[in-house]
């Protein structure tokens, strides 16, 4: 389904129109921007970009170059006040957004549309504050390198992490994380949208639709205000590829921009691109060759999931003569958080009963401690886990008195394996967001080899999902004649059980 687009005001009049300083003339003033650009041939593709963003004419060269790019035959004279750039990676595409923000920030006046005490606002967005610094602290390279510009800066709020910057002339560069929530409210005369191809998209919470659907309407009593939208491509779901496919190649108010790396900037290698060609060509043909993957789709739907989940049962407790699973999803600590769910059989469905997660930075013995805790309120002195870390949780939890064993099958199988299970429902969840989330983003993709795999999409985590996934494995995995089980708070395992602990097994098999 198309995002909805709240309409924009009509751009104003180039700078070249009104005999002003443009964008293309500050790339090649030595006082400027001319020392940043010095290899004019790595940046023809980008001036070509740029001439058409804001509507200059276009020589022969440039015109070839839109068209190779757009798809189309003539361009918009009056420029575009939205442009989504599929760009392949080490393209220039976050430089080139720096240049754009910079340019206007200082060289346009803002301060006609903007109320007593209000500040217009460029906003750098991407899926985390990490990602979204690197414009910014082009942005700041690019104020500093100019004393005229420099002069500008008014205050460098929270300079060391690279989250805002106040000018004189009343606007504020700021850092944005992708949520539709902090992105409101404000006075926006540039937003640009970073890797957008990776941020979350309809199966999740905050969805990439909704986020521009925040901030559109920022810009609406902004003339001249700008969206752009700058991604390698990724999978063929999300506002990119939507964008692609409504515009690309269509006369249309927006502009989409597609080239492969070495068009965008000939100074990447060709070996290198070759290489990754040979190791992975689905991958390099969306890294560099700005290609959709065709090898990537959803797993398991948001909906399937949500009929699943008992609404506002946080956790279950424990109770007598039930016999109990966990898996562990273990971490060191530093980068990915430490997991463990629990679960039960209730006759063919599998039932969570309890979900912990320890986030980093943490300690991994304090957190095999803390699970230690609850594994035994739940009864459970055998666990199944990741075969993350080697020997060390089997030896944490022993200590314990908890046997840790590795899971037999990769979780890629586990995730395979509860599909047919939610998509039946016999699977009861607890209400836990994050774990809907993560569920929900899972990927599969198609191997070389033609074999699939499952697995969270780049730079997410499926930590929790993973705990879940092994647990239910786990606990649907118990055999018809596994006798293994705890009655009246105590292990028994082998040899022959008596009749009424054999009722009681098969009661609580179903």
């Amino acid at each position: 389904m198309s995002p909805s687009r709240t309409p924009l005001r009509r751009r104003e009049p180039t700078r070249r129109d009104r005999g002003h300083l443009t964008i293309l003339d500050a790339m090649d003033d030595e006082n400027l921007f001319a020392p940043h650009f010095d290899n004019a041939e790595s940046w023809v593709a980008w001036r070509a970009f740029l001439a058409v963003l804001f509507g200059f004419p276009l020589d022969e060269q440039q015109r070839e170059v839109f068209r190779q790019c757009t798809g189309r035959q003539h361009s918009n004279s009056e420029g575009y006040q939205e442009a989504w750039m599929v760009i392949g990676r080490r393209g220039g595409k976050s430089f080139v957004l720096a240049l754009i923000a910079v340019f206007l920030a200082c060289f346009k006046d803002w301060q006609q549309y903007l109320g007593p005490g209000e500040r217009g606002t460029i906003m750098i967005v991407a899926a985390d504050r990490k990602q979204a610094r690197v414009i910014m602290r082009y942005c700041k390279g690019l104020l500093a390198s100019v004393p005229m510009l420099a002069q500008l800066i008014q205050r460098d709020r929270d300079g060391v992490s690279d989250i805002s910057l106040d000018l004189s002339n009343r606007v504020t560069l700021e850092v944005h994380t992708a949520s539709y929530r902090t992105t409101r409210g404000y006075t926006i005369v540039a937003a640009l949208l970073d890797e957008l191809a990776f941020w979350p998209t309809d199966d999740s919470s905050e969805p990439d639709r909704e986020v521009i659907n925040a901030i559109r309407p920022g810009m609406i009593n902004v003339p001249g205000s700008m969206l752009l939208c700058a991604s390698s491509p990724y999978a063929r779901r999300g506002a990119l590829f939507d964008a692609h496919q409504r515009h690309y190649g269509q006369d249309s108010d927006v502009l989409i921009w597609k080239a492969d790396t070495r068009t965008m900037n000939p100074s990447v290698p060709q070996a290198i691109i070759d290489r990754a060609y040979e190791d992975d060509p689905a991958s390099a043909s969306a890294e560099y060759g700005a290609q959709f993957r065709a090898d990537v789709e959803s797993f398991i739907s948001r909906d399937a999931i949500a009929a699943c989940v008992s609404v506002n049962v946080r956790e279950r407790p424990p109770l007598p003569n039930m016999a109990y699973r966990a898996f562990i999803d273990p971490s060191g600590g530093r980068s990915d958080s430490m997991t463990v769910a629990i679960a039960h059989r209730d006759g063919k469905v599998s039932v969570i009963d309890a979900i912990r997660e320890i986030r980093p930075p943490f300690s991994p013995e304090s957190a095999v401690g803390e699970f230690a805790q609850l594994l035994k309120n739940y009864r459970v002195n055998r666990i199944q886990g990741d075969r993350y870390g080697g020997e060390w949780p089997v030896e944490q939890f022993r200590k314990h008195g908890i046997a840790y064993e590795a899971a037999p099958r990769p979780k890629s199988d586990l995730y395979r394996d509860l599909l047919p299970l939610v998509n039946s429902k016999l699977v009861d969840l607890v209400d836990h967001p994050k774990l809907v989330n993560q569920l929900a983003s899972l990927e599969r993709r198609t191997a070389r080899g033609g074999r699939d795999s499952i697995d969270h999409a780049p730079g997410a985590h499926d930590d929790i999902a993973n705990a879940v996934s092994g647990a239910v494995g786990a606990i649907s995995g118990i055999g018809a004649f596994d006798f293994e089980f705890w009655h009246d708070d105590r292990a028994w395992s082998g040899g022959a059980p008596s009749s009424d602990e054999l009722l009681w097994f098969l009661r609580a098999r179903g």
